[in-house]
């Protein structure tokens, strides 16, 4: 379990790392305006622009991790998941069998159950195994076959295959609530086990690797490339956004805005994963790609970064103006 969520870990922190430095740029500067100590910073002359500039900085050290993950680390974390998932389908029955559990293996054609299982996993203990006999196309129900034995090994060939081996037990075939049944007592039965086959195919496309999407022309691999280049593209466009977006006034509190903020944000990963999507079945052309949506909300950005100034400026103008009519 902790294997798989090291694995699947980077893949994570690629979208939860911007919307962290989202929330913290609302919380920090939220709270300096609430205080007015942005308001002496203010004054002093620290304008939007230096602040942006200033937090910048970080925010080019999120981006600058968050596309070491989306590029690197998350394509190899999630292969290594997909292997990690292959090699799991692949398991034999006594790699999965939980001694005194009954389990169904097989689709659910099959159900194995052993009292005493060695640490090895090769000597069983109080066998019991019922399979259903069904017809070649599957469609059909023949009956089933119980298999009971004292004990079981499993023995494996020098060519690889592998052998069930139960001595001292019966086999009962025959069909549920009919008489019409057969008994056979056994000292030793053998039965082969499917050979485990390892797929080593990775269908994920999210661990596909980055070198190997750049120039493919498929759709598939133009939507996971453009979406990698978004993540630590949307943390400057995120950041741009959280400085207007935490300037709140002392009287009305510092979670005005937060929710709002957040509603963006997730609105605009929203649009990002359903485009990425639309980009893989072909129905969005792949030259408008994503960029349409980046450009979208850094104008949202740039809007709500700038209105307050040109809001003030606007009423500045107006308060003159109405001063100049006023005198003449």
């Amino acid at each position: 379990m902790f294997l798989i969520m090291g694995f699947r870990l980077p893949g994570f922190l690629q979208v939860i790392l911007p919307l962290g430095l989202f929330l913290g740029i609302l919380m920090a500067y939220g709270r300096l305006y609430l205080e007015s100590e942005m308001t002496v910073l203010a004054a002093t002359g620290m304008s939007q622009q230096r602040l942006l500039a200033i937090t910048m900085g970080p925010a080019t050290l999120v981006g600058l991790l968050v596309a070491w993950l989306s590029f690197s680390l998350a394509p190899q974390g999630a292969t290594q998941f997909s292997l990690l998932i292959n090699k799991q389908d692949a398991m034999t029955e006594f790699d999965t069998l939980v001694p005194g559990r009954f389990q169904a293996l097989r689709d659910g054609t099959r159900i194995t159950y052993t009292k005493e299982l060695s640490e090895d996993r090769s000597q069983l203990a109080g066998v019991f195994i019922s399979e259903k006999r069904m017809s070649g196309d599957k469609s059909k129900d023949n009956g089933i076959t119980v298999l009971v034995a004292e004990k079981g090994h499993q023995e494996v060939r020098p060519n690889g295959s592998r052998f069930l081996i139960l001595e001292n037990g019966y086999r009962y075939d025959g069909n549920p609530g009919a008489a019409d049944y057969r008994v056979i007592k056994y000292d030793t039965y053998g039965a082969m086990l499917p050979k485990p086959e390892i797929s080593e195919e990775i269908t994920d496309r999210e661990a596909i690797p980055t070198s190997e999407l750049i120039g493919n022309p498929a759709p598939r691999s133009v939507a996971e490339l453009q979406w990698r280049i978004s993540l630590p593209l949307s943390v400057f466009i995120v950041t741009l956004m959280a400085i207007p977006l935490s300037r709140v006034n002392p009287r009305q509190g510092r979670y005005l805005k937060l929710l709002p903020a957040i509603l963006l944000y997730m609105s605009y990963l929203a649009i990002l994963i359903s485009v990425r999507s639309s980009l893989e079945k072909g129905k969005l052309p792949l030259s408008l790609g994503m960029w349409w949506v980046h450009g979208i909300y850094l104008s949202i950005g740039l809007l709500l970064f700038y209105w307050e100034p040109l809001r003030l400026k606007m009423a500045s103008r107006r308060s003159v103006t109405e001063v100049t009519r006023g005198q003449a």
